[in-house]
């Protein structure tokens, strides 16, 4: 018997240590967000697990284990149909909300989930619960695309996938079949998402055909430059979950099909330091320490390498393209664009992607909703019900789809 307890109390102290970790008092259920952590990491060691076995690529792995236990089937209910289907070969789930009498067309918006263009899916709980919202609440159309994801495509197929599937939804014939008003459709997305929804909507922007098809652009989060990985939101959440400096770098690496022994690298910013002539002419469009406020820069300093590695951008061209790192893109592209909501939050290495790309917008004439949550983390918006029900998320995401009301 006392052998046992001390077992058990073995267990549990080793349980403990592995779930803790040092979070600001100002985030969310620190706690709930301390679980939600440990889980993703013990899911990520064993798809390492299984890769280094030789079983299955650690992306794949990860996924699957992602989508078994989140995986929902097109339910509809008495307020929104939810259907599956297919937009010029891409795979799209389409909620539709109640059409309000007065209004026989409705908004719409065209989703792009998250996951470092590698994981999760519009079939997923989280996913399939936040589009339903919308489709209610908006009693709108939304339209969530299926892309292809890391190992089994590259950048810039994912782009290709969001475009593909955008531009077959905007024709007349398919909009008048949902019944959608052509003048009041935005694009949207979270994470990667909104990384493909800013490239989309720049894109869109110089195409004479789609110039001014979208009403407004929502952007949650959005991952925008792998330039710079120590701006000050870099440098303060250096190892906040749920992702950290570390797996960020990895994820853009991974959609480059680039080489990993190149993230410590750039972890350093070697890949854009003063001697790669490629990044000479990018820097000033995302000089944080002009960008960004006081509040935000604080006693954080920029790092600058004098002397780098040459070798990773001419490896990966792909980190200096404005389609994979859209705050990059040139002022006469961002000031096509539409009206913009971004979310920022405090506890996430990608708060200052986000503000700087605000900031961008403004000078150039867009107008432009910055809604920063002081205690939220990146990916928290999705997570609203039982049992990974944090209170900021349920306010994110009550503030976008009243911002969305508002403006579209």
């Amino acid at each position: 018997m006392r052998s046992s307890c001390v077992l058990l109390t073995a267990l549990v102290a080793l349980a403990a240590y592995y779930i803790y970790i040092p979070l600001p008092s100002s985030v969310s259920d620190p706690w709930k967000l301390m679980l939600l952590d440990a889980t993703f990491r013990s899911a990520q060691q064993v798809s390492n697990l299984i890769h280094n076995l030789g079983l299955s690529h650690h992306l794949l792995a990860l996924n699957f284990i992602i989508v078994i236990f989140g995986k929902k089937s097109a339910w509809s209910s008495a307020q929104v149909k939810v259907t599956d289907t297919d937009f010029d070969g891409v795979e799209v789930r389409v909620f539709e909300g109640s059409p309000k009498p007065e209004e026989p067309l409705r908004r719409s918006i065209v989703y792009i989930h998250g996951g470092g263009w590698a994981l999760a899916s519009a079939k997923i709980r989280y996913y399939d619960e936040l589009c339903t919202a919308m489709a209610e609440e908006l009693n709108a159309v939304i339209i969530s695309i299926e892309y292809r994801l890391v190992p089994k495509v590259y950048f810039p197929a994912q782009i290709h996938d969001v475009v593909r599937a955008t531009k077959y939804f905007l024709q007349p014939e398919v909009l008048h079949k949902y019944s959608v008003d052509p003048d009041r459709i935005g694009i949207s997305g979270d994470s990667a998402g909104g990384n493909l929804a800013a490239a989309l909507g720049q894109q869109f922007t110089q195409d004479a055909n789609l110039k001014n098809k979208l009403k407004v652009q929502a952007l949650i989060y959005p991952v925008l430059q792998a330039l710079d990985f120590n701006t000050p939101s870099y440098q303060q959440n250096v190892n906040t979950p749920i992702l950290p400096r570390y797996v960020m770098v990895k994820y853009w690496v991974d959609y480059f099909q680039g080489n990993y022994d190149f993230v410590q690298a750039m972890i350093v910013n070697n890949h854009t330091s003063l001697d790669v002539e490629e990044a000479v002419a990018l820097r000033a469009r995302l000089n944080w320490t002009s960008l960004l406020p006081a509040s935000i820069t604080k006693d954080y300093k920029p790092v600058m390498q004098t002397t780098g590695d040459a070798r990773i951008v001419q490896e990966i061209p792909q980190l200096l393209d404005a389609r994979a790192a859209p705050l990059i893109a040139e002022q006469e592209v961002l000031r096509h664009l539409p009206k913009t909501y971004i979310l920022t939050c405090e506890h996430d290495v990608l708060r200052d992607d986000g503000i700087m790309y605000a900031k961008r917008l403004e000078s150039a004439g867009v107008q432009v909703t910055l809604d920063h949550f002081e205690d939220g983390f990146h990916g928290c918006m999705i997570f609203t019900s039982w049992p990974t029900n944090f209170s900021v998320g349920i306010r994110t995401r009550d503030s976008y789809i009243k911002w969305l009301d508002q403006n579209l």
